[in-house]
């Protein structure tokens, strides 16, 4: 049975789980519009292979959202996608939206889908680390001292702000257009993300970067107050303070200084970005978007998903590369199931691929073996557990 109780504590605990010998894990896989598909059936192919190993059971259920829903039926999320996603234990999303979809007059636009299934599953946090692989040193266009190393966190909040702020829409016609976004945020909002922020930088270097606009938005000022509230339930824990126009400046300055980075919706869609090239690609970066939902096995249920988009341009042609789908696939692991071996061995695969030389078109470089999405997805299955 389903629970749809709240959880109170920010962080899931591993060790409640450690009664089980294998699990049966249910997933709802939300394919999407273009590199999507590919991706995400690579990523299948890994979660397969590693719960074979480890003698876990795995059924997907696969669903529509965004473009290929507005076509099916004239809805970014239909009922029946958002029935599937309720009744899973997690969610694996591979990117939705593209130029077929993209008039902006259009009434129903497939980032709509998205953004209404991260309400419906009470996702809040959007966790998307940086790692930079020694294998990929060359791939960033940045000097190697200055990213080697690197190591971070962003928390991005999910549901407040200018995403979802009222009143927003667009009124009158040429020459006297006119738009509004409206940015709101509560303390209840905030306080949760920072205290998530908080309690997973107790687990690596015990920092955090609360970052905002503080000089000019009210909405930033409230955010730093609240976020100096927190910081004082983790004495432990150093705080800084950083605006976001600096902070975009210091990723590519000195990324080495962060740990863990808190911020809001769109703040962090912006640096998450940014951050992606300090690893050499988009196609490098997962994420996970939690909440407060309970799954069956005593763990939040998640959305996870690479950072990077649909990528029509190159969709079909089968060069996408899928290691950020199969590092979010890792993440759901870790999170949504407490399999923390697991997730390891996908991550140490991963890492084994990129160490003997092996390359999607994104991030080869000379001297290295270019392979396509299929291969690569077969090439961190062949690495499991070596």
């Amino acid at each position: 049975m389903q629970s749809t109780a709240r959880d109170q504590s920010p962080i899931p605990n591993p060790q409640s789980l450690l009664f089980y010998k294998t699990m049966n894990l249910k997933i709802t896989v939300l394919a999407g519009d273009g590199i999507g598909p590919e991706v995400t059936a690579q990523a299948i192919e890994v979660l397969n292979a590693v719960g074979a190993q480890y003698g876990h059971t795995i059924s997907f259920e696969h669903a529509l959202l965004g473009g290929c829903a507005i076509d099916a039926t004239g809805e970014a999320l239909p009922a029946d996608t958002t029935a599937k996603c309720e009744a899973a234990d997690a969610v694996l999303l591979g990117a939705v939206g593209g130029p077929k979809w993209s008039d902006p007059k259009a009434k129903v636009r497939p980032e709509q889908g998205l953004l209404a299934i991260r309400k419906v599953l009470g996702l809040f946090a959007n966790l998307r680390p940086v790692k930079v692989y020694d294998a990929l040193i060359d791939a960033s266009t940045l000097k190697p001292d200055v990213i080697r190393g690197v190591d971070m966190l962003i928390m991005r909040e999910l549901t407040g702000g200018a995403y979802f702020g009222k009143p927003q829409g667009r009124s009158g016609e040429a020459p006297n257009r006119s738009a509004v976004d409206t940015t709101p945020y509560t303390e209840a909002e905030i306080a949760r993300l920072m205290r998530m922020a908080f309690e997973l930088a107790r687990g690596r270097r015990k920092k955090v970067t609360s970052v905002d606009k503080a000089n000019v938005l009210a909405t930033s000022r409230l955010w730093r107050e609240i976020a100096h509230e927190v910081a004082a339930e983790f004495p432990d824990v150093e705080i800084e303070d950083v605006l976001v126009d600096a902070c975009s400046m210091y990723l590519i300055r000195a990324p080495r200084n962060y740990d863990v980075i808190a911020t809001e919706n769109l703040f962090g869609d912006i640096l998450s970005d940014e951050a992606a090239m300090l690893a050499g690609s988009m196609g490098m970066l997962p994420s996970a978007s939690l909440g407060g939902f309970i799954n069956r096995h005593g763990f939040r249920r998640g959305l996870y998903e690479p950072i990077h988009g649909s990528a029509p341009d190159i969709a079909g042609k089968g060069i996408a590369n899928p290691l950020a789908t199969i590092l979010s696939a890792a993440m759901m692991l870790r999170w949504s199931f407490g399999l923390t071996a697991e997730a390891a061995a996908i991550e140490q695969a991963v890492e084994r691929a990129l160490s003997d030389g092996l390359r999607c078109k994104d991030i080869a470089s000379p001297g290295t073996t270019l392979l396509g999405s299929t291969d690569m997805g077969r090439a961190v299955t062949e690495r499991l557990g070596k």
